[in-house]
């Protein structure tokens, strides 16, 4: 047995984290065409119900989907570049304490990896070997869970969630397009709805979680969506405002 093999989330074993941060990704992906899907379908049918006219509802939903996606892909960069900023902050104050004590922070990380369970003596074994190699990797994963080489982009995230946001939207786009003025609306319930079904379950199958109650809570939020900006379309449409 090699002495790494009690050693949880070892680098040696490399497919776990990637495993872990293509799934974040995926359930990102996942969230963001929702938001997509629920927010277009919203505005379609809204102002289906307020006008038949081909033309206003295909401005209305290009000009939503478009916003959608800058919205979505500036937040997402907002937000993860704080988080980087956060990360570098972090690594930048552990190169400093490794650099003016590093017999203390190996103390430190030797007291990690026997608070994991490892006997005195192998958790200063690991410890030391970790060190040699790379300290301050070593420290980052152990003390901050965060792997200096892989930070995170903020350009990467805006450009998946932008694009996950407009390939949901696209769905009740064409949905609300195709079939003739009569019978539009209720396709698009049919066709979103059936979606949200699909990526409800795949939201919580991703995240190991109950898929009847994940698909429930997406068809009766995007239904109520979809009927609440119906109704108040149907409204502007008569009132001729």
């Amino acid at each position: 047995m090699s002495r790494f093999d009690d050693v949880p989330n070892h680098p040696g074993e490399p497919h776990r984290g990637g495993l872990a941060g293509r799934l974040n990704w995926l359930r990102a992906g996942v969230l963001g065409a929702n938001d997509g899907i629920v927010s277009t379908a919203g505005l379609v049918v809204g102002v289906a119900g307020a006008t038949t006219s081909t033309a206003a509802i295909l401005t209305a939903a290009v000009a939503g989907v478009t916003a959608g996606a800058v919205s979505m892909a500036l937040g997402e960069y907002v937000s993860v570049s704080s988080q980087r900023d956060s990360e570098r902050s972090l690594l930048a104050k552990e190169r400093a304490e490794l650099a003016a004590s590093p017999n203390d922070e190996l103390a430190e990380l030797t007291a990690i990896y026997r608070g994991k369970g490892l006997r005195p003596e192998t958790a200063a074994l690991v410890a030391a070997e970790l060190t040699e190699k790379d300290p301050l990797a070593a420290h980052a994963e152990a003390e901050l869970g965060i792997d200096p080489d892989e930070l995170s982009n903020p350009w990467h995230a805006a450009g998946a969630s932008a694009l996950a946001f407009t390939v949901g939207a696209l769905l009740p786009v064409v949905a609300i397009l195709l079939p003739p003025p009569g019978v539009r609306v209720p396709v698009t319930f049919g066709v979103v709805l059936l979606a949200l079904a699909g990526t409800g379950a795949l939201s919580a199958h991703l995240g190991e979680s109950r898929k009847t109650r994940a698909v429930i809570r997406l068809l009766v939020g995007g239904a109520l969506a979809m009927v609440v900006t119906f109704g108040l379309g149907q409204l502007v449409g008569s009132t001729g405002l």
